[in-house]
């Protein structure tokens, strides 16, 4: 019981005075971290965008793509491999749009997706959860979606929703479509999608417009960002199709490959990062041969092979990676999708999924992705974790309160202050530290005063005791935030038709 009254007090102050007052720009009093000098920024994008008109991309053929990059001058052998001229992809990095906005399911309180926001966000598509009475993960269903998704939609530092955990039962066109409608039915805020079949990006679009009113109040207001995920250089017909289907629906488009340095790419730091945005760049072509000026950019996220065991690990390398690529898209305008902060290899929330997750959360403090969208994901990206989750909606809060940096003004370096105390005075009961003793403060819901110290009354709990007790009273207070019933049935129509279609 003393677990549950103490949770329960925790938790309600965060949720209403302490959600942050602003998620406004993180780049206004705090500048990103630039490991690369300009000469080497300029040296990775010339050298990607020469592979790319020498050694070429992959674009399976058979679709329209196939015309697109023709009738723009690349070339295209037999096997799919096409060699884009650098004057095409030069043109295609400056006409790709540099921003976009989010709206939420009502239409209301956008989001900015540029270089100087950063937005947070749970996921990816993992295919297990942590069965509540073993603690062994087990296969993830629509249910565990919808509960995922209603806490997420709860977190005052989650900004929008992907799919964190898959319906395994209903791994097929119609389970992928209906995901989409699951994350509409429990959250409000906006969402990420992604999808193996064309189709269902077709559908998916066919309700986000039911909701709006409209396929043109749809692009007026995006509602989802599109997340494509190829394999490095190159392309299957399914990518392609979806590049062409959003860009041209006024869908932003984000696409991204998940290199592994040391086996899908080269292992060094360098090598890695150039061959990862040989793929954002073809893609970020073709998006703007279907549709000049879409918002469709590049994505993908440098991983590497832990040599000792074959797996993907490398910490320090792909920390570096992530910084230098940040840095290589800001140096071209474009925003940096799927931030890798919040997500562990760890085989379950503990001691190791805590120091990974609290580093790489950190991290983005200097890094500034537009979107970490893996948080609460463990197991190398198979099982999702609720502890995890709000651990990072709690680190999120860190960074936010970071990222406001420090004002340097006469008041706040309480040059008068000084002078009135003088160098034997005391500062604590001053009306300066009682005015300003909370604003720069980080109001942690299981950090700060919430660690059990020696001198506190507080019950000596690890940490993983006191996220769960914040996670039990969470749950048995979640609500699901229906959608409006004509909505509904517009939704349940559309997933229907492609069921049967499908069948």
């Amino acid at each position: 019981m003393d677990i549950m009254r103490r949770a329960r007090s925790r938790r309600r102050s965060p949720l209403s005075a302490d959600t942050p007052a602003s998620k406004g720009p993180h780049s206004l009093a705090t500048p990103a971290y630039t490991p690369l000098t300009q000469a080497q920024v300029d040296k990775i994008v010339d050298t990607a965008v020469e592979l790319l008109a020498t050694s070429g991309v992959v674009f399976e053929p058979g679709g329209e793509a196939d015309s697109l990059l023709r009738n723009a001058g690349c070339s295209q052998s037999d096997d799919g491999i096409v060699t884009i001229p650098e004057t095409v992809t030069r043109r295609a990095l400056e006409t790709a749009a540099r921003k976009t906005e989010l709206w939420d399911r009502n239409g209301e309180n956008p989001i900015t997706i540029d270089c100087n926001h950063t937005w947070f966000m749970p996921g990816m598509t993992c295919i297990a959860v942590y069965d509540e009475d073993t603690g062994e993960p087990r296969p993830s269903t629509r249910e565990d979606l919808a509960l995922i998704t209603r806490i997420a939609d709860k977190l005052p530092n989650v900004d929008g929703v992907c799919i964190a955990v898959k319906n395994v039962e209903e791994s097929n066109q119609f389970g992928e479509i209906d995901e989409f409608a699951c994350l509409m039915e429990n959250t409000t805020k906006p969402l990420e999608y992604l999808c193996e079949h064309p189709s269902s990006l077709d559908a998916v679009i066919e309700m986000a417009a039911a909701l709006r009113g409209s396929h043109q109040a749809l692009r007026q207001k995006p509602y989802f960002l599109h997340l494509i995920t190829p394999l490095p250089v190159n392309l299957a017909r399914i990518h392609s199709d979806q590049i062409i289907t959003a860009a041209r629906a006024g869908i932003p488009v984000s696409v991204g490959t998940l290199p592994i340095g040391g086996a899908s790419s080269p292992i060094t730091l360098a090598g890695c990062i150039t061959h990862a945005l040989m793929t954002d760049f073809a893609a970020i072509v073709l998006g703007q041969l279907a549709a000049e000026g879409s918002f469709c950019v590049g994505s993908s996220d440098v991983n590497f092979m832990e040599p000792a065991t074959g797996a993907i690990g490398s910490f320090s390398q792909t920390s570096v990676g992530d910084m230098a690529m940040c840095q290589v898209r800001r140096a071209l305008g474009f925003p940096s999708l799927t931030g890798i902060g919040g997500c562990s290899v760890a085989r379950r929330f503990n001691q190791d999924a805590v120091w990974e997750i609290s580093s790489n959360m950190t991290q983005m403090f200097y890094n500034r992705p537009a979107t970490i969208d893996y948080m609460g994901s463990l197991d190398q990206g198979l099982t999702y974790s609720l502890h995890a989750l709000l651990l990072c909606d709690d680190l999120a809060g860190l960074l936010r309160k970071m990222w406001q940096g420090l004002e340097i003004s006469a008041d706040q370096m309480a040059v008068d202050l000084i002078r009135e105390v003088g160098p034997t005075g005391n500062f604590l009961a001053h009306q300066h530290t009682v005015d300003n003793c909370r604003t720069q403060v980080w109001n942690s819901r299981y950090f700060g005063p919430n660690i059990p110290l020696s001198n506190t009354g507080l019950a000596d709990q690890d940490l993983l005791k006191r996220i769960e007790g914040d996670l039990k009273v969470m749950l048995a207070e979640l609500e699901q935030p229906e959608l409006p019933p004509e909505t509904k049935a517009a939704v349940s129509a559309i997933s229907n038709k492609y069921r049967v279609q499908a069948a």
